[in-house]
């Protein structure tokens, strides 16, 4: 489990849509007894349908959750949980526990796909968290603190978050406790669909016993990811070949940049897209084609929505005045 220290905040490891493709049914949501039961029936309806596809990872360097999102054995859970490790532990509901092949991992978005050997596994259904509404229902289900299939609940607190000093962007943000042990277990809404992947909680202070906030990677882009590992067998990702520090007020005054917001180069990869098209440390870049880059974050979400080998339009400025130029991006392979 993998501490994070953002200012005061103690944190702990708790894209496209969502198509991987199962190959049974799903599992039918109990309606009649959600309406009988109202919003309660929901929540008890959804961790009944969910709990038996949540399962254990186990590593000698630490533990943490999983789910099964196809009955053939694939499972998503966080980069971070099962580390460098090529197998895991995986630990099903029903008691037994299965070595896992990990197929790959992007600790970029904190996401890893395990496999195992397997047929008719439960599976829990995948939503859509590009549909998500700030204020709506959000479960979570976990091993934190090795208590098996734990169920809490709250609401999507916000929505396309950069947690400072975690390196994720796009999270989705809720109030739904969590602990070590819920890294890569479900996050759900209220009709049992997989919104987002537990992936860590920022704490006031040190005291873990302390209420956080819950970040999670929507689902969107965590199946995704299992998306290009089943079909291709690897992950790719756009390159530039860039790093960067964001542009704030404060910084823009104390050292006279004449802009706000963006991104400043730290350093320019040699030969790299960015290297070509004539970038340089300490250009600001603001825009990406029509995309207004005031963030890192910004930058990240505009690479992913790209494919390797798409030019690009960079804008800014640097010491010399305003400046343009273009880039074709490149793929590195995870």
């Amino acid at each position: 489990m993998r501490s994070i220290a953002a200012a005061l905040a103690v944190g702990v490891g708790v894209g496209a849509g969502a198509t991987v493709a199962a190959k049974g049914p799903a599992v039918p949501f109990a309606h009649a007894q959600s309406a009988q039961l109202g919003e309660e029936g929901l929540i008890i309806a959804a961790a009944r349908q969910v709990s038996p596809a949540v399962v254990s990872v186990t590593q000698p360097g630490g533990s943490g959750s999983g789910v099964i999102i196809r009955p053939d054995g694939v499972i998503i859970t966080n980069a971070h949980v099962v580390g460098n490790r090529q197998q895991v532990e995986i630990g099903l509901a029903n008691g037994q526990v299965l070595t896992g092949r990990v197929l790959g991992r992007d600790p970029g978005v904190d996401i890893a796909i395990v496999d195992v050997e397997g047929r008719n596994l439960p599976t829990a259904p995948l939503g859509n968290s590009d549909e998500l509404n700030v204020g709506q229902t959000a479960i979570a289900i976990g091993n934190p603190l090795a208590l098996e299939r734990t169920v809490t609940r709250g609401i999507v607190s916000a929505l396309r978050r950069s947690p400072g000093g975690v390196g994720l962007d796009e999270l989705i943000q809720t109030d739904a406790a969590v602990n070590p042990g819920n890294s890569g277990g479900p996050l759900l809404d209220s009709r049992g669909r997989v919104i987002g992947i537990n992936t860590l909680v920022l704490r006031g202070g040190a005291d873990v016993a302390a209420v956080g906030l819950n970040f999670a990677v929507p689902i969107n882009l965590a199946s995704d990811l299992a998306n290009q590992l089943l079909t291709t067998g690897r992950i790719r990702r756009t390159f530039l070949g860039i790093s960067y520090g964001d542009v704030e007020p404060e910084m823009a005054r104390q050292f006279g940049i004449p802009v706000q917001r963006g991104i400043i180069l730290q350093q320019v990869v040699a030969g790299s897209p960015a290297a070509q098209a004539g970038l340089r440390r300490g250009d600001i870049i603001t825009r990406l084609d029509n995309t207004p880059i005031e963030s890192g974050g910004d930058l990240r979400r505009a690479l992913r929505e790209r494919q390797p080998g798409t030019q690009v339009t960079l804008s800014g400025v640097r010491p010399d005045g305003p400046f343009t130029v273009r880039a074709r991006l490149t793929q590195v392979e995870l």
